[in-house]
């Protein structure tokens, strides 16, 4: 196992701030890609390979991907990774105005702390039918019950972010049957 990988991920925290001309805040492909990188920190590690991403006013301010097994967690999903830092550089536990990139349709847990943090505005990649939590299996993001409501946008390099889950999957059965 490689060592860099037991890290906290905010050592992953390089580049937050791109080029304005290269990647402006509309741009969500640019922002998934970016996301997909952190997806393949998790595939490099063993956990299954989601990434996220928490964006305010065009930077970067939290960024995750799974750690349950690295961490011993199972609330280390890349979104909690990511509102975590976040909210830990914002020094507030309210993200408003922020944005959530990540590469699955984010589940119930992840649902629920999104609408906490007060996200302005979810962009997924992948829809997940056997967990997803904005719709696809059940509706936390944006539920009549709920007051708080946010923007959501889906599709967005769904067939990367599906690939990258299906090569995991793949290498694991093969794994398995060996």
């Amino acid at each position: 196992m490689l060592n860099f990988l037991r890290q906290p991920a905010t050592l992953f925290m390089t580049d937050t701030k791109k080029n304005p001309a290269d990647m402006q805040p509309g741009d969500d492909a640019a922002w998934m890609e970016l996301a997909l990188e952190q997806a393949r920190l998790a595939a490099l590690a063993g956990e299954v390979p989601v990434g996220a991403l928490v964006i305010r006013q065009g930077e970067i301010i939290g960024q995750g991907h799974n750690r349950n097994l690295l961490d011993n967690d199972p609330t280390a999903h890349a979104e909690i990774v990511a509102l975590r830092q976040a909210a830990a550089r914002v020094g507030n536990h309210r993200l408003i105005g922020c944005t959530m990139v990540a590469t699955i349709e984010p589940c119930s847990m992840c649902a629920g702390a999104l609408i906490h943090a007060r996200i302005a505005r979810l962009v997924y990649g992948a829809s997940d039918p056997k967990a997803g939590a904005a719709g696809s299996t059940v509706q936390v993001i944006n539920h009549p019950s709920l007051n708080h409501r946010m923007e959501v946008t889906a599709g967005v390099l769904a067939d990367k972010c599906s690939e990258i889950l299906q090569q995991f999957f793949r290498r694991k059965r093969q794994q398995t049957s060996r």
